[in-house]
């Protein structure tokens, strides 16, 4: 997959899913604007690789669930770069378990704005600034499809809403700019590290025909391949990357 000439931006860039996302672009050879929350050490030092690789990226701090801090991190893509030719958001987070009944409605709202509306804000920013050809990666999830585990009901209407908007936004955009998504199952991060037992991640494993987790380099081999022209034809899309633990 060649990417040389492409300028792409990768919200939640400093570590895990986004942050293989960036290094896998910039191995391409596209430009790279990397936002990150609070994962600084990771962001920063993917740019350092990168720069002393010969490849160009800029990383910058802020809240894609606000409107103001989204917005300058595009202009700052648009400013460094010329043209944003890649939008893969991939901000987002299950928060706390929590069932319905132990839900407030401003835990729904945030894990909404978390997962849902920062890939809307991200890529409203960006549209103005995408040429013909450019491309658009979602991350929504497993729980999508199958709802989520235990107390994930929030963040899987979340992980909903991102797939639903991904087939609008298809429509919507075409045949100028492609928009997929991909859903996750068992990757190996920080989010399982926090809010899945081990024991449930080895039963959950070892009940894939392919007997692992999966990694960030999975997830981001085929958002990149999404990315690229040789994608060409897909588009509204909502691609399983789950080890065959559901079938689509």
């Amino acid at each position: 997959m060649q990417l040389k000439g492409k300028v792409a931006i990768v919200s939640g860039g400093g570590r895990d899913i986004g942050r293989a996302c960036v290094m896998r672009l910039a191995e391409a050879g596209a430009k790279v604007g990397i936002n990150y929350h609070s994962s600084s050490e990771g962001a920063e030092s993917a740019v350092e690789e990168i720069r002393a690789a010969g490849g160009a990226a800029f990383a910058m701090q802020g809240d894609m669930t606000n409107e103001a801090d989204v917005q300058a991190f595009v202009d700052r893509a648009v400013s460094e770069f010329g043209k944003i030719d890649i939008v893969i958001p991939v901000t987002g987070g299950l928060v706390s378990r929590k069932t319905v009944g132990e839900m407030t409605l401003d835990f729904w709202r945030r894990v909404m704005d978390l997962n849902a509306t920062s890939a809307f804000l991200l890529v409203k920013a960006a549209l103005p600034h995408i040429p013909e050809g450019g491309a658009i990666v979602n991350m929504a999830s497993q729980a999508a499809r199958d709802g989520g585990g235990p107390g994930a009901v929030a963040y899987a209407a979340s992980k909903g809403a991102v797939a639903t908007m991904t087939r609008g936004l298809a429509k919507e955009l075409g045949p100028r700019i492609r928009v997929n998504a991909i859903n996750p199952g068992m990757i190996d991060t920080d989010f399982h590290n926090t809010f899945t037992k081990p024991e449930v991640r080895k039963r959950v494993a070892e009940s894939t025909p392919l007997k692992r987790e999966g990694t960030s380099e999975d997830v981001a081999n085929l958002a990149v391949y999404l990315a690229s022209d040789e994608a060409g034809f897909i588009t509204g899309a909502c691609i399983d990357i789950n080890g065959g633990m559901l079938f689509s």
